[in-house]
């Protein structure tokens, strides 16, 4: 995927909340619950369907003062990780 035109969503299925039993941050969706470290739901948190992926690597970038390229490679492996589940959108901007 060209990081440049991609802009990943949450699913509508899905949704980030903060679950106080656990204390942490969670992705919610009718099968299930995923329990999130900070570095996913900052990733996500970015994920609001009008940020390219480039743009949201370089935000956590900015935050964190990780390396760009090394944080793309890991950035993308885990939204392909929730695009393969149906939990992130990512769609083609011709599509829209």
């Amino acid at each position: 995927m060209d990081a440049d035109l991609r802009a990943p969503r949450i699913a509508s299925k899905a949704s980030l909340r903060w679950d106080a039993v656990r204390q942490k941050p969670i992705l919610l969706y009718p099968e299930g619950v995923l329990i999130l470290n900070p570095s996913a739901e900052a990733i996500l948190s970015l994920c609001d369907g009008r940020r390219p992926v480039s743009e949201i690597v370089s935000e956590l970038a900015s935050r964190y003062g990780g390396d760009p390229v090394a944080l793309e490679t890991d950035v993308w492996n885990f939204l392909q990780e929730l695009l393969d589940r149906g939990l992130l959108l990512c769609p083609d901007p011709k599509e829209k």
